[in-house]
């Protein structure tokens, strides 16, 4: 049976609130990396995230996955509780912020690609077409902002796409049976006891070395990119569909950009506009095609 108008339409807008709250972490990530190991910043940030999801789960008393859902969950922890946010913490080191909006053009195919294999999608011909001029409009735009070359640097991005891809199809497929916020709830429960040892493994021998500004990029990532945007990303991609609403991550940069211009008083460009109009047709048209 197809997902109702209604259905459709509350998937858009629960994935489009999801991208604008992960379009910081990036920018987040760079100001703690500067401060803090990057594995002990994966570790502490899922950490945090994993003692809220805890809270969560209990205040709603929610059931525990059935045993069949474990191994999906699994990939979820392994895709977006640990693997996008080790190597995108590794990949931080070497690359800057800018640089990185490269590879998240890449993301949305990704996403489909895994949303066919994992989630039995079959998106039209259409669909692929304004996917693929939608990534490289945002990949030749990155390209044109920041020249910078990393070889380390941007194989850690590819391999954080490719991970963060398939925790996405995996998570969107699963929030259909438990739900979009229990989805990343149990993800992170299930990481918990290890990212807890791991976090005082990498512990710093000094908290002091950590500026005010370490510790809100810490609270962001840990609060809004592990657990919040989650809730509403997956919510997103279970109605709307993980191939369709994951077009919408082709704006991600450009939310980025816009905060800063808004925070940062950055220029903001008429190439930047030119091509963020003609990356909001491609995700109007791959939307269009996506059944």
């Amino acid at each position: 049976m197809g997902k109702t108008h209604s259905g459709v339409g509350s998937g858009w807008l629960n994935g489009l609130i999801g991208v604008v709250i992960f379009s910081g972490s990036l920018p987040a990530t760079r100001i703690a990396v500067q401060e803090m190991n990057p594995f002990f910043l994966t570790f502490i940030r899922a950490s945090l995230a994993g003692l809220l999801a805890i809270g969560l789960i209990f205040f709603f008393r929610q059931k525990r996955p059935q045993r069949n859902q474990l191994f999906s969950l699994i990939i979820v922890a392994l895709g977006v509780v640990v693997g996008f946010p080790l190597l995108t913490a590794m990949a931080l080191r070497h690359v800057t912020s800018a640089h990185s909006i490269v590879f998240l053009g890449l993301l949305p195919m990704v996403t489909a690609v895994f949303g066919v294999i994992r989630g039995g999608e079959r998106p039209r011909l259409a669909f692929w077409i304004f996917s693929v001029i939608g990534s490289l409009l945002v990949m030749t735009f990155a390209l044109f902002q920041d020249a910078s070359l990393s070889t380390t640097g941007d194989l850690l991005m590819l391999a954080s796409i490719i991970v963060c891809g398939l925790g996405y199809a995996e998570g969107a497929k699963l929030s259909r049976e438990l739900g979009g916020w229990q989805v990343i709830c149990w993800a992170l429960i299930i990481s918990l006891p290890l990212m807890l040892i791991a976090t005082f493994e990498t512990m710093p021998d000094s908290m002091d070395v950590i500026s005010l500004k370490g510790w809100i990029a810490l609270g962001y990532v840990s609060l809004f990119s592990m657990l919040i945007g989650f809730i509403f990303w997956y919510r997103g991609l279970a109605a709307g569909g993980i191939a369709a609403v994951g077009q919408l991550q082709l704006l991600q940069p450009f939310f980025g950009l816009g905060l800063s211009a808004t925070l940062l008083s950055e220029t903001v460009s008429p190439s930047m506009i030119g091509v963020t109009l003609g990356v909001i047709a491609c995700v109007i048209g791959s939307r269009r095609f996506a059944r």
